[in-house]
């Protein structure tokens, strides 16, 4: 049984950044906190706790204390609320994500309507529509469009959640092109997803069986959960090595891993030496 581990596999840049600048932080002496998760993954959440910084729900006096902004971006009124509170704010927002917040507050400013294609509960979400003055339309699939608000814009800018599906984003900008006179499209897909996204659409077609690595809170492991199960029925979604069967692998000669952009290096290469070791047996 060959085992074939994609390219792309693990963490992206903004990940990285993210937790090299959370680790840091919190190697000066002081007291770190952060609201939510950095990323969508147990470990790396377990690895930043051991680290000193500490995660909370509400916000309190920030007096000689720093808050650590996620990768996934914040909203402007949160921010304001951390610097009225008197934390010193350590931003480890993926500069992609910025880019997207530069994106649509320009834009907005030229009287474009803003439509975000992403997920309407994710945090970067969030953090996009976050920037605005104005409410954004959030759409999360083609079967989601809200026809009677897009058919009242007379130009609008779409932006898209940097792990989406760009096969779905370009159906659903098609069908806004059919409703909207003017539409200014920026395809802010990363690089990262991107890459990842042309391998697991080549890779389940190669490979009898797939394992996806990555949380189940992870929105772009799930996308690659879903195109190589659209592709091979025989995809598998796992966060540690403890959830693989070796039955999955019986009478198969070969085998693709992937993992999202929030898995760290050691998990992936804990099953990846695991599944090789079925090979031997």
């Amino acid at each position: 049984m060959r085992v074939t581990l994609a390219k792309s596999a693990g963490f992206c840049f903004g990940v990285n950044r993210a937790i090299n600048i959370a680790l840091k932080t919190a190697s000066s002496g002081v007291k770190v906190f952060m609201f939510g998760d950095i990323v969508h993954n147990e470990e790396v959440v377990r690895q930043i706790q051991k680290a000193g910084i500490k995660k909370i729900t509400r916000l309190s006096n920030g007096r000689n204390k720093i808050l650590l902004i996620r990768a996934h971006g914040a909203s402007t009124l949160f921010l304001k609320k951390i610097k009225k509170r008197g934390y010193r704010i350590i931003d480890a927002t993926c500069p992609m994500v910025k880019e997207i917040h530069k994106i649509v507050q320009e834009m907005e400013g030229t009287g474009y309507k803003i439509i975000v294609i992403g997920d309407k509960h994710h945090d970067e979400v969030h953090g996009i529509i976050g920037q605005l003055k104005t409410k954004a339309i959030v759409i999360d699939g083609i079967n989601n469009i809200p026809v009677k608000t897009i058919s009242k814009v007379k130009k609008a800018c779409i932006v898209v959640q940097s792990t989406q599906d760009l096969d779905k984003v370009i159906k659903i900008v098609e069908v806004l092109k059919t409703y909207i006179p003017k539409i200014e499209f920026f395809n802010t897909i990363c690089k990262p997803t991107r890459q990842k996204q042309e391998e697991i659409k080549i890779m389940p077609l190669n490979n009898d069986v797939m394992v996806i690595i990555g949380s189940k809170n992870s929105a772009n492991t799930k996308r690659l959960y879903e195109i190589s199960k659209s592709l091979n029925k025989k995809t598998h979604w796992v966060n540690s090595k403890r959830e693989i069967r070796p039955e999955w692998f019986i009478n198969t000669n070969r085998v693709g891993i992937t993992a999202g952009a929030s898995t760290p290096q050691s998990t992936i290469e804990d099953i990846n030496n695991y599944i090789s070791s079925l090979t031997k047996t």
